[in-house]
Order: C-alpha cells, then structure tokens, then sequence
C-alpha cells in the first residue's frame, strides 16, 4: 500500500493478486466457450474465441497464461474441454493437437504484440496469424496420427475434414473478440 500512497499506482502484490484473478477468469471463459455448441451443418464450439479474447483483454503474457491454465485442467481430466470432456486422451487423439495448437497461437500472438506493439490492427492481424498457427499445427498433428491409425491421408483431405469448414466461423469470432476485447479493456483497464 505503500506504493500507492507514493507513486499513485497500486503495489506489486496488489497487482500480481488481480493477475492470478484475471488470468484463471479467463480461463474459465475459455472453458465455458467450449461448452457452448452453436448447431450448424458442421457444429462448432466458441473455444477459439475464449483463446483469442484472453489474449485480446488480457495481453499476451496473461493471455497465454490462461490458455496454458485451460489446456493444464484439460489434460488433468477436469471437464474444461468441448462436450464437459477433459482427460490427455483428448490431446493424444487425432485432433488434439488443435488443442496444443491453441498455445503456440497465443505465443505467436504474444510476439507480435511484444515487436509490433498493442494497436487494433496489430491484434486483428494476429489473431489471424495466431489461428492459421494452431490450423498448421493441429493438421499435421491430425495428418501424422490418422496416418499412422488409419492409413495415409492427402493434405487436401485432411484439410477438408479438419479446417476448411471451420474457417468462416473462426473469422467470425475473431470478429467476435475484437470487438469485445476493447470494450472489456475499458472497463477492466489492466495494463497490458
């Protein structure tokens, strides 16, 4: 309290408490994005957009660290993940490394807010970047281990089953969190 008192700004401990708060809200956001199953011909989760608002509100560093958090529960067996599932099975399946995938997209996104700096154009371009990241990521994942389970598999197939029809409702969301981002920055003024 001290430094409060002297610089107008709350002390360190204050601070890393709301960051401990902040970082394991969002990754409960990102684990009820999950839950939530918006029916479409291909049905799909809003758990990309829990991973980009995260990084979007919180920052990079916090943001990455709430999708770790997430990915941790997930691997532990707690029913973070879609459909109330958890456990590593979900991770060493097909598509499980969409899953790791989503971590190294927050990296990406982290790096390029720490050189580019905190602009919106910065954050739309990557998120963009961040979900071509866990596409690449997870298609190859999916690629190796159908191969290995199932036969091989061509890149315009497994893209086809794995990517293609989740592209719109990505931008969608990443529509989505932008715009909610700045609004929750308003109000929540962490400094990122």
């Amino acid at each position: 309290m001290k430094d409060y008192v002297k610089t107008g700004k709350p002390d360190g401990a204050r601070v890393k408490t709301q960051d401990m708060a902040y970082i394991a809200l969002f990754a409960v956001i990102i684990a009820i994005c999950a839950w939530i199953s918006v029916p479409a011909e291909i049905p799909f989760t809003l758990q990309t957009f829990g991973v980009f608002l995260a990084v979007g509100v919180l920052g990079g560093k916090r943001g990455t660290l709430s999708v770790l958090i997430y990915l941790l529960l997930g691997m532990a067996g707690v029913p973070v993940l879609a459909g109330f599932t958890g456990g590593i099975g979900h991770y060493a399946g097909n598509t499980g490394g969409y899953l790791v995938g989503f971590l190294f997209a927050a990296l990406v996104m982290w790096a390029m807010e720490r050189f580019l700096g905190k602009k919106l154009w910065v954050l739309a371009l990557s998120m963009v970047v961040g979900m071509a990241v866990y596409y690449v990521f997870g298609t190859v994942w999916f690629m190796v281990l159908y191969s290995r389970r199932t036969g091989a598999i061509g890149v315009w197939a497994a893209l086809s089953m794995c990517v293609i029809p989740y592209i719109v409702p990505d931008v969608i969301k990443i529509v989505l969190a932008l715009s909610v981002s700045r609004k929750l920055q308003k109000v929540i003024r962490i400094d990122r």
